[in-house]
C-alpha cells in the first residue's frame, strides 16, 4: 500500500493508463509517424520526450498549475497558443526535409541526434494545455475522496503513468521504425505526410477549447 492506495487501486489505475496512452492521439500519431519516417531513433527519441514531458503535468497538477490553466481563459489561450506554433514549426521542418539519402539501397544515417528528438518530444508534451487539463481530471478520479495524503498520491499515480507511457511510445517508436525500414523508398513522401500531420495536430490544437 503507498499512501493509501491498494495494489488493486494501482492496478485499476495502470490498466486506465495503458488503455488511453494506447488510444490514438495527437502524441502517439506523432511517434508513429516519425518512427515511420526517419527511423528508430526519433520515433523512439520523441516518444520518450513526450513521456518525460507527463512528468511535468505531474508536477503541474500537484502543485496546482494545472488548475490555473483550468480556471484562466487567458492563461490556456497562452499556453494552447504556443503548443499549437510548436507543432506547426515541426511540421513546417519535416515539409522542408528532402527525405533520406540512399546507397546501395540502405537508407542512410539521419543526422539529427536522439536527444534533438527526445527534446522536441518533451516540449511538444509538456506545453500542451490539454494535456495539463487531462491530468487535473483524470488522476482525482483513482484518488480515495477525503484522503490525507492526496498529492502525494497523485503524484504516484502521475509518476505511474509517465512510466507506463515510456514503455508504450518506446514500443510504438521501435516497431514503427521497423516498419519504416520497409517503407524507406518513399521517405521523402512520408517525411511530408509527417509534417502536415504535425501541421493539422498544431491547427486542431490551437482551435480547441477547454471543454
Amino acid at each position: 500500500m503507498i499512501f493509501d492506495l491498494t495494489t488493486a487501486q494501482l492496478f485499476g489505475f495502470l490498466f486506465a493508463a495503458v488503455l488511453v496512452t494506447l488510444a490514438p492521439g495527437p502524441d502517439n500519431l506523432a511517434v508513429l509517424s516519425l518512427g515511420i519516417s526517419r527511423g528508430r531513433r526519433a520515433g523512439i527519441g520523441f516518444g520518450l520526450g513526450c513521456a518525460l514531458g507527463c512528468f511535468t503535468h505531474t508536477l503541474w497538477a500537484s502543485l496546482g498549475i494545472s488548475a490555473v490553466l483550468a480556471a484562466s481563459n487567458t492563461a490556456f489561450t497562452l499556453f494552447k497558443l504556443a503548443g499549437a506554433a510548436y507543432l506547426v514549426w515541426l511540421g513546417w521542418q519535416a515539409l522542408k526535409s528532402p527525405g533520406a539519402k540512399f546507397a546501395a539501397g540502405v537508407r542512410s544515417a539521419d543526422a539529427t541526434s536522439f536527444s534533438t528528438y527526445l527534446r522536441r518530444g518533451f516540449i511538444a508534451n509538456a506545453i500542451n494545455p490539454k494535456v495539463a487539463l487531462f491530468f487535473l481530471a483524470f488522476l482525482p478520479q483513482f484518488v480515495p475522496a477525503g484522503s490525507a495524503h492526496a498529492a502525494a498520491q497523485s503524484a504516484v499515480l502521475g509518476g505511474l503513468f509517465a512510466a507506463q507511457t515510456v514503455v508504450v511510445f518506446g514500443l510504438i517508436g521501435w516497431f514503427a521504425g521497423t516498419i519504416g525500414g520497409f517503407l524507406m523508398q518513399k521517405s521523402r513522401r512520408l517525411d511530408q505526410a509527417t509534417g502536415v500531420l504535425f501541421i493539422g495536430l498544431g491547427v486542431r490544437l490551437a482551435l480547441e477549447t477547454k471543454g
